[in-house]
């Protein structure tokens, strides 16, 4: 049987070890030149406007698996400590897919092949005692350095070669061997698996037993290594910032050219910044916190409208990229929410305003039917004709409900027109918002 790679609790433990006017020009200028210093000191990179396409030096391979192991590395810290519910979980080949068939017969033909063995006459135990050399390496792995009596009663009972002597004496009790890895992994094991190893010991044929073993061990190496994951979490919270920087400095070491991307996002909003009115009020006491501190904010609301099919996203957040996308899916979403419900309050005036429940229970009609708006299957049209149509249907009633005429028919009609312009991009109350 192809031999398991584990990954338990010290592996991940290994894993995880450890961010003007024009009257103004000089003061401009002069403040413009200190913030690019600042930022080449607190991101360091090449002195280049444009990422390059290619490494500013040779680079061997090893550096190359060297430096992505610690980009690895740093991505699942990174993940344990934003992601409160981050766990590991097991990976299953797709339903169909070529690699689970190829994995089935192999397995199948490992498991005949034991079966065969052990039925022969006498029996072979070869690779019987090659899996017990596999159970005992995955259930040491389990200890912890102080459980040194632990150790010491699964290597006695685990003696591959006093059980090879065994064997070869037809003196060995399989099944006696199998009851001890099973007592061993009940006291291992998380208490959701106490239910799955005392069904260990009903089972009477010795190839299904085994395969069962290795079954209950793979699911408790998940177990080892999300109990991993939570002991890290509140020492990784602590030191995650200084982690990451020290890792990133690492691999600018490596590669001189890591973080271009980075440069070039915070250089593109410092001039965007310096441009706008706060550069000009450069070199008056304080200001060069406070346009860091500006240049810093407006950089992460551009993340906000990132376009994600036209510029690479920057290296010291691509590990938040996918959040970044969510939140940006989400605050278009909103948006929209917020176009179409200002355009109801006030083509309704005051009829509708202070009504209890109603902003909830409109917005929750317009956000159910915006749920799939970015779905390759969403249709505008369709969707901003019904959020019209649904939205006039209910203003006519809570009116009604409340002692108002409803709207007129052409004044519906108005509304539903300004509801489905709310699709364009152009919007002005779009933009507005």
């Amino acid at each position: 049987m192809p031999k398991e790679p584990n990954e338990s609790s010290s592996e991940e433990e290994k894993k995880v070890d450890g961010k003007g006017s024009e009257d103004s020009t000089g003061r401009t200028d002069a403040s413009e030149e200190l913030l690019r210093k600042r930022i080449r000191t607190n991101t360091p990179s090449p002195h280049r406007q444009t990422p390059p396409s290619s490494p500013s030096k040779f680079v061997s391979v090893e550096e190359l698996m060297e430096a992505a192991k610690g980009v690895t590395n740093m991505a699942l810290a990174h993940e344990i400590v934003v992601n409160g519910g981050f766990q590991i979980k097991p990976t299953e080949p797709a339903e169909g897919s070529l690699e689970k068939r190829v994995k089935e017969i192999v397995h199948k033909a490992f498991w005949d092949n034991l079966e065969t063995q052990l039925n022969d006459d006498p029996p072979v135990y070869e690779h019987a005692i090659k899996l017990v050399g596999e159970i005992k390496e995955t259930l040491l792995s389990f200890l912890m350095p102080y459980q040194t009596r632990l150790k010491g009663q699964i290597e006695e009972a685990l003696d591959l070669t006093l059980i090879q002597q065994q064997a070869e004496n037809g003196a060995l009790d399989i099944g006696k061997v199998a009851q001890f890895i099973i007592n061993t992994m009940g006291a291992f094991c998380a208490p959701c698996r106490d239910e799955e190893v005392r069904k260990l010991r009903d089972i009477a044929d010795i190839v299904l037993l085994f395969r069962s073993i290795f079954g209950v061990l793979d699911k408790m190496k998940i177990d080892m290594a999300n109990f991993a994951v939570s002991s890290l979490r509140p020492h990784l919270l602590q030191h995650s910032v200084e982690y990451e920087r020290n890792k990133f400095q690492e691999l600018l070491k490596k590669q001189p050219n890591a973080l271009d991307f980075t440069q070039k996002w915070l250089q593109e909003t410092a001039g965007s910044v310096l441009r706008g009115p706060e550069g000009g009020a450069a070199g008056s006491p304080g200001s060069s916190s406070r346009l860091l501190l500006n240049v810093h904010n407006q950089a992460y609301l551009r993340l906000l409208h990132w376009d994600h099919t036209m510029d690479t996203f920057p290296e010291t957040v691509l590990m938040d990229r996918g959040r970044f996308l969510e939140m940006q899916l989400e605050l278009e979403r909103l948006a929209l929410v917020a176009s179409v419900l200002l355009i109801v309050y006030n083509s309704a005036g005051e009829a509708i305003s202070g009504l209890p429940g109603l902003m909830d229970k409109l917005k929750s009609t317009v956000r159910i039917l915006l749920a799939d708006m970015h779905t390759p299957s969403f249709k505008s049209d369709e969707a901003f004709t019904a959020i019209g149509e649904k939205l006039c249907l209910e203003l006519g009633e809570c009116l009604t409900q409340h002692g108002f005429s409803p709207f007129h028919p052409d004044r519906q009609n108005t509304l539903k027109g300004q509801i489905t312009a709310v699709k364009s991009q152009d919007n002005p109350i779009r933009k507005l918002v």
